[in-house]
């Protein structure tokens, strides 16, 4: 149960990663009074043995359920990285009694019926079909290299470290994550949403938002907070510190 003045967070990553990835800036908001739980979404890090092609967005989305509804948590505050954003997209559209906020950082909500690599350009899009082809048994997303000569924007502020300990850490992505689609609710729930923009400016969000963006639109209008965290785009690594003030901020300030 949430503690009383305090907030109940539960941090969720994106591929390739584990619960491991958030330990910074759990520390931090544990220090700072509040009850952390910090995931590893099914079929990544020590939950990638044993899964096979059926573990996608549905395999997450109950993962999340589970651990929210039997640990009987309220007044959530859920928290995606990147590619989690289809996982707890789904969870809070299921129980929005119980979630007080969805904050996304550097990603967002996609809409009903489309899927993560629905957001890839057609040319990355058939790069990564093909890696999985090639390298993935036909259903799983290898590791990148995280390299920073190849990749200098997402891999900002990262040190030597961080990166071995990404690519050492890392395990292969359920391809299912990233094919199957949501259907979102209609109505969708008012749940108040928080971006968290590292990679994009905040500018270009709105303005791809507001020109029509199917999905930067889903990131626009009422029940919306912005931040900015200029970084690359895995700001717990990078400003683990100032990504726990933020989210600790949100949830005392309302957004």
């Amino acid at each position: 149960m949430t503690t009383t003045g305090k907030t109940t967070f539960v941090l969720v990553p994106g591929y390739w990663l584990g619960a491991w990835a958030w330990d910074e800036v759990a520390a931090d908001l544990r220090a700072a009074g509040h009850e952390v739980r910090a995931v590893t979404p099914a079929g990544q890090a020590e939950r990638a043995s044993g899964v096979g092609p059926g573990a996608d967005v549905g395999a997450q989305v109950d993962d999340l359920l589970r651990l929210i509804e039997d640990g009987d948590l309220t007044g959530v505050v859920l928290v995606a990285h990147s590619g989690a954003n289809m996982a707890v997209t789904g969870a809070a559209d299921r129980i929005p009694e119980r979630i007080a906020r969805v904050v996304y950082v550097d990603t967002g909500p996609m809409p009903s019926g489309l899927a993560g690599i629905d957001f890839h350009d057609p040319v990355s899009r058939a790069d990564l079909e093909k890696a999985v082809a090639e390298h993935g048994d036909g259903w799983k997303i290898p590791v990148p290299a995280f390299d920073p000569q190849e990749d200098p924007v997402n891999l900002a502020g990262l040190t030597g470290e961080h990166l071995a300990a990404m690519r050492e850490r890392g395990t292969p992505q359920p391809f299912g994550t990233a094919t199957q689609a949501l259907t979102r609710p209609d109505p969708l729930p008012t749940t108040p949403r928080t971006l968290i923009a590292t990679t994009i400016p905040l500018a270009a969000v709105r303005e791809m938002g507001e020109g029509g963006h199917p999905v930067f639109s889903m990131m626009t209008g009422p029940g919306w907070t912005y931040h900015e965290l200029p970084t690359g785009h895995w700001p717990m690594f990078s400003r683990p510190r100032d990504l726990a003030a933020l989210l600790a901020g949100t949830a005392a300030a309302g957004g």
